[in-house]
């Protein structure tokens, strides 16, 4: 199943309860929340607050995306803010089984994160444990980024180990996802689609939603 979620670093935070209900109303089902903390990532952006606050005004998944160093510290906090579903980052991570069993001791789904320079086999250890993969196809830090398309062929691996060994993670992509390049994403396996840029930053984001989905949904028809 194809799924959208809209990553509210795009968004406008000043209208963000407004932007999340239009691109819920476009058809996403999950709300992805960019957690960056200036070490990790050359970028900082919200914590467990703004998530709380999100929670009052959606129902949909919150999926955190933690782009932060020692995310141990912090997995708590977020879950009891209203986190559904958490990431981390191999890259970040010193003993990632530990971390994975640690978001899921807090009832959330348990995600494992890698940029596009790392190689899948890095996960071949934890893809038992894991609920989703999250294929970086951006270098993270920042929205708008261009689609580096070179990332593609790690779906595709994911999806032949996935069928190999019998497993049920879902494959998540998060970077330049749009119009030109969903189609792209689908065919190569991605079924959780992270869009900001697509969604928020120009125009209705009910109306991008909806037109990114349509993409998705027929790109996936054709899958190869």
């Amino acid at each position: 199943m194809i799924e959208l979620a809209p990553s509210i670093l795009s968004a406008d935070f000043a209208r963000l309860g407004e932007q999340v209900r239009a691109a819920t109303e476009g058809g996403a089902s999950i709300i992805h929340v960019d957690i960056m903390d200036g070490h990790f990532v050359p970028n900082l952006t919200v914590g467990p607050p703004v998530l709380k606050s999100l929670r009052k005004v959606t129902k949909l998944p919150l999926d955190c995306h933690m782009m932060i160093e020692n995310p141990d510290d912090f997995i708590p906090a977020f879950a009891e803010s209203g986190a559904d579903w958490i990431s981390v980052h191999q890259e970040a991570c010193r003993h990632l089984n530990r971390t994975l069993h640690l978001i899921k001791s807090h009832d959330c789904r348990a995600g494992v994160v890698i940029n596009p320079a790392t190689p899948v086999e890095t996960l071949t250890e934890v893809l038992d444990i894991v609920d989703y993969v999250l294929v970086m196809s951006v270098n993270p830090g920042f929205g708008a980024q261009k689609f580096i398309p070179g990332v593609l062929h790690k779906m595709k691996q994911l999806a032949e180990i996935r069928n190999r060994r019998g497993l049920n993670y879902r494959m998540e992509v998060d970077g330049g996802v749009a119009l030109e390049t969903v189609g792209d994403v689908v065919r190569s396996g991605a079924e959780i689609l992270v869009a900001g840029n697509a969604v928020f930053g120009e125009g209705d984001p009910r109306k991008n939603a909806e037109a990114l989905l349509k993409a998705a949904m027929e790109a996936a028809m054709i899958r190869v």
